[in-house]
């Protein structure tokens, strides 16, 4: 296989969320990953027809069967990662647990990904992608003023938490380069989170956010950073910041001749005083308003074909299906696929040492075929 991560050797051990998220990242980048998951059901085989496992060999044991964990135990004495998404003790119940794969392993990067981390008073605790973002802050941060609106899962589960244990690995592997030695790496989603939130803290931390949902830069109180809603029910997305951007956006709706000078600071707008001054939240209400009427006016299409060769920051809020038929989105191969079935391409792009493209099966194997394999000159 190519990519920059050919050679590496994963097992990973079946779970929900953002470890296998993960370890598709890293089979994405040319690893050789293994799904070791549970006793096969009597009917089936071994094929999961899921993107999210894909380009993946799986391996199915009983982890309670000495013999089956024996042979698990070996692959993972052979490889050079292990990630685990179990509830902390889980691992060391099973026979599995960092002590013994790193006595017979010392080189192993033995991976964990949980919500609260191995430790702390809420390690033992069960929780969702929902409940570890509402306690960073993050989730009350987010949407309208009356009520927080969970993000997807996305800021959890995959940005807080398969980002930084994918991170995790790869400098637990940069290190084991001087040192000679693996380590165990525990990744949590509180903590991933709170990484991502550092922006808005520093914001907060300066008078330029506060706690009031709704009512912040970036939160869509802005009438420059928000969406609005067009003739025919389309929505765009707006982020005329900057306020040469700003201006662009102005000159697009016709409203160019009757923007407010604001204070001279960043994002300040353009042209007479007709509109309220941007850069005075108290007028945010009544500007968003104007935007809103203009934008109001046509439909999401009209708006992204008359705004498309401009740097005002105007795109169209696109379903997934018509994402993955966007001239910019087609042109670089991000999405594949039409209607209920789009993938996603592998990311980030290097320039000498692409992955080829991933594998739509998760590929059966049997332990000791892959140990040959492993263990061969």
């Amino acid at each position: 296989m190519g990519g920059t991560l050919a050679g590496l050797r994963v097992v990973e051990l079946s779970g929900m969320g953002p470890a296998p998220h993960a370890a598709m990242m890293l089979a994405d980048l040319g690893a050789e990953v293994v799904r070791v998951v549970g006793p096969a059901p009597p009917v089936g085989g071994y094929r999961v027809d899921t993107h999210l496992q894909r380009s993946r060999t799986t391996v199915r044991a009983d982890l309670k069967n000495d013999g089956e964990l024996a042979s698990v135990r070996s692959l993972v004495a052979a490889a050079d990662v292990l990630l685990e998404g179990y509830r902390p003790g889980t691992a060391e119940r099973l026979g599995l647990g960092p002590a013994e794969c790193l006595a017979a392993n010392p080189r192993l990067v033995y991976a964990r990904m949980t919500g609260w981390g191995q430790d702390g008073p809420l390690a033992q605790r069960a929780g969702h992608d929902i409940n570890y973002i509402a306690l960073t802050g993050a989730l009350h941060a987010m949407g309208p003023a009356d009520r927080p609106v969970p993000p997807l899962n996305l800021v959890g589960d995959f940005g807080g938490g398969s980002l930084f244990v994918v991170t995790g690995i790869l400098a637990a592997l940069w290190e084991r380069e001087r040192s000679g030695l693996g380590q165990v790496v525990d990744a949590a989603m509180v903590d991933g989170v709170s990484v991502l939130s550092q922006l808005i803290l520093e914001l907060r931390s300066v008078g330029l956010w506060n706690d009031t949902r709704g009512a912040n830069l970036l939160d869509g109180a802005a009438p420059f950073y928000r969406t609005y809603e067009c003739a025919g029910g389309g929505f765009v997305a707006v982020g005329a910041i900057e306020p040469q951007f700003y201006a662009a956006l102005l000159e697009g709706l016709g409203l160019a001749g009757s923007g407010s000078a604001g204070s001279g600071s960043a994002g300040s707008g353009s042209g007479s005083a007709g509109l309220p001054d941007r850069d005075d939240p108290s007028q945010w209400p009544t500007l968003a308003a104007v935007l809103a009427a203009a934008f109001a006016t046509r439909t999401r299409d009209a708006w992204a074909e008359l705004f498309e060769a401009t740097d005002a920051c105007v795109t169209p809020v696109l379903t997934f299906a018509e994402a993955a038929l966007h001239p910019h989105v087609a042109a670089r191969g991000t999405l594949s696929g039409s209607g209920a079935d789009i993938v996603a391409a592998p990311a980030p792009r290097f320039s000498r040492s692409a992955a080829p493209p991933p594998g739509t099966d998760v590929a059966a194997a049997d332990i000791e075929s892959i140990l040959n394999a492993w263990r061969a000159p």
